[in-house]
């Protein structure tokens, strides 16, 4: 007994100082197989070759088969335990027959690796003894050691406090292995990431007494690291400038791994950049060198789609056209900066203009600033002005963090004479909302996997405009000045489906809150962008739940075919008229790559309750996406 106390203590000294030189790497306890606690586990004794007949000698080629099929012979595992040691085996599985004889060493070797994990450290397979149908297996237990403390030896309690560190869950708990190695693991990644890559940790004044274990946690910093520069390798025109202050990562500043490791998911969120490989990063006289494989990617846009749908009004026939041409100028100069422009004409008296800039590390922070302008005419009825101004903080890991101002006004532009409150009212709508973005795709153009999300909330106060066109007592009754709210989602995600397929499932809703809604406060549904098989923003609603669920059969790496069906449910909340719809859109297209650019054709059909699955209602949409 006291020699296994006496190995029992060597190897928790071993654990306590065996600080191997090698950058931020925690050492977990695990199963020795030449550790003084289990001499027998380490080179059992193989199982009796049964003796051969000297009608069945064999020659000597054909030896090893045989004794192959010695060691497949199935047996019964039997435990020799004291009784004492009895019922804290009673919690593990233990498996009575074993297949072969590999089968029985790994079922034993599981069975220590687990008691020495549930802190019985001296647990051991002391002897193991075979015959030809059973094993019979001498394993020792002993008690359950236990933290009598842990303390804090040199670290800062900043440090430690950070690492996860709380005394009461190392004050009279069982020593697990598992728990002391995750401590450790936490407390290496604070340090390298306060720049100190290549440290150590370990268990100092170790004191034994009983089952009880005590010491101090004392970390060996080694050398202190600082960020030296970065370093572009690659056919890139990206400055070096902007990616430094789009990282966050600047000379004579303490090393940190984690922004290192956060740099590659950072440099995929940007459209315009391929990423060759992982950062890596170089050591050399306490300063460490960034490198980064880059290439530049086509990301200049300039799309042309033309619509072909039946003419909306009933009194005539043939079809209108529509169309949607989209210029997207990213990473201007090498800046980082962005510039877009689309303008869509959605039937023959209705045009939509949207215009946006982005302006990346505004004063060298991580900040980005965007501007957006919306106006749209819905043909003589109404136009709506929607201006907004937003600061981003992008994040690797938590995300984009958004904070914006927006403001809408909506004008009516031509009044019949009428003697009740029209559909259509001037009314202005001043917000502040959060929003919240998440990308993990692996590639922002062709995806086949990864996540997306994307939301936003916002409140304000919508101010309605008396119209000098209406009778004053018109307005009796109505409130002036109200509070809206207005929230939006939009949630994908990728699954790749066996060798060159693609599952998108796709979630997408928004929805407006005010007592008082009017046609031109509504939001807009329909079309190629959103619900395929309708007219562009054929639908009117105060808020709606669109599910998509696409396949695409890649034929190439920006080629494919896909079948799609959409599914809505939307409401109408407008004073005296007041419904619901649950519209329906199937279709399939196909997108390969041309001389002039990405092609596309989508063919859909879509079915609603002024609507029905019919050819004559079917759309049509082709186009021709250039990146440059």
């Amino acid at each position: 007994m006291y020699t296994r106390f006496l190995l029992c203590c060597l190897g928790l000294l071993v654990l306590g100082w065996l600080a191997v030189p090698i950058a931020a790497q925690a050492q977990t306890p695990s199963l020795d197989s030449i550790a003084p606690n289990q001499p027998s586990l380490a080179a059992p004794p193989l199982p009796p070759v049964p003796p051969l007949t000297p009608s069945a000698v064999p020659l000597a080629p054909v030896a090893a088969p045989r004794r192959a099929l010695a060691l497949a012979h199935p047996r019964v595992l039997l435990l020799e335990t004291e009784a004492a040691d009895r019922p804290a085996l009673r919690r593990y599985r233990v498996r009575a027959s074993v297949p072969d004889s590999l089968a029985a060493l790994r079922e034993v070797r599981e069975l220590v690796l687990a008691l020495q994990g549930d802190a019985y450290l001296t647990a051991s397979a002391d002897e193991m003894r075979w015959s030809r149908d059973t094993v019979r297996v001498r394993l020792y237990v002993g008690q359950q050691f236990r933290w009598a403390y842990l303390r804090n030896g040199n670290l800062g309690d900043g440090l430690l406090t950070r690492a996860g560190y709380r005394e009461k869950l190392f004050r009279q708990t069982p020593f697990l292995p598992a728990d002391w190695a995750k401590l450790q693991e936490r407390v290496l990644v604070e340090a390298e990431n306060q720049g100190f890559p290549f440290a150590t940790v370990g268990l100092d004044s170790i004191q034994l007494t009983d089952q009880g274990i005590a010491g101090r946690v004392v970390l060996k910093r080694g050398q202190a690291v600082m960020f030296d520069s970065l370093e572009i390798v690659g056919n890139t025109k990206t400055k070096k400038r902007f990616l430094t202050k789009y990282l966050q990562i600047f000379p004579n500043q303490p090393f940190s791994q984690q922004r290192v490791a956060a740099a590659a998911q950072q440099l995929r969120q940007l459209p315009y950049l391929r990423l060759r490989a992982e950062p890596e990063v170089r050591f050399a006289r306490g300063k460490a060198r960034v490198y980064l494989l880059l290439d530049d990617r086509p990301s200049n846009q300039f799309d042309a789609i033309v619509g072909v749908l039946p003419n909306a009004d009933v009194n005539k026939t043939g079809v209108q056209f529509t169309g949607d041409v989209t210029i997207n100028l990213r990473n201007i100069k090498g800046g980082g900066k962005q510039l877009g422009l689309q303008w869509r004409k959605t039937d023959a008296l209705s045009q939509l203009l949207d215009a946006q800039y982005v302006h990346p590390n505004v004063f060298g922070s991580p900040l980005e600033v965007g501007g957006t302008f919306n106006l749209y005419k819905q043909t003589n009825d109404f136009t709506t002005i929607q201006p907004r101004l937003q600061v981003t903080y992008p994040t690797a890991r938590a995300g984009r963090i958004s904070f914006f101002a927006e403001q809408r006004g909506s004008f009516i532009d031509a009044l019949r004479d009428t003697t009740v409150l029209p559909q259509n009212l001037d009314s202005q709508y001043n917000s502040y909302g959060l929003g919240y973005a998440f990308n993990s795709l692996d590639d922002l153009f062709f995806p086949h996997r990864g996540l997306l999300v994307s939301t936003q909330a916002a409140v304000g106060t919508k101010s309605i405009s008396r119209n000098a066109q209406l009778l004053p007592e018109l307005y009796n009754g109505l409130a002036l000045r109200s509070t809206q709210y207005t929230f939006g989602l939009r949630a994908e995600r990728y699954f790749p489906v066996k060798r060159a397929g693609v599952l998108m499932v796709r979630l997408r809703s928004e929805g407006l809150v005010n007592p008082r809604l009017f046609t031109n406060d509504l939001l807009r549904l329909g079309g190629l962008n959103s619900l395929r098989g309708f007219n562009e923003n054929q639908f009117y609603t105060s808020s709606f739940a669109l599910a998509t669920a696409e396949f695409r059969q890649f034929i190439g790496e920006d080629s494919y075919v896909f079948l799609f069906a959409d599914q809505a449910y939307l409401r109408h909340d407008i004073t005296n008229d007041r419904y619901t719809d649950q519209p329906t859109g199937l279709g399939a297209g196909l997108s390969f790559r041309t001389a002039a650019g990405l092609f596309q054709f989508v063919y859909s059909v879509g079915r609603s309750r002024d609507q029905s699955f019919e050819l004559r209602t079917s759309k049509i949409h082709f186009g021709l996406t250039s990146r440059f």
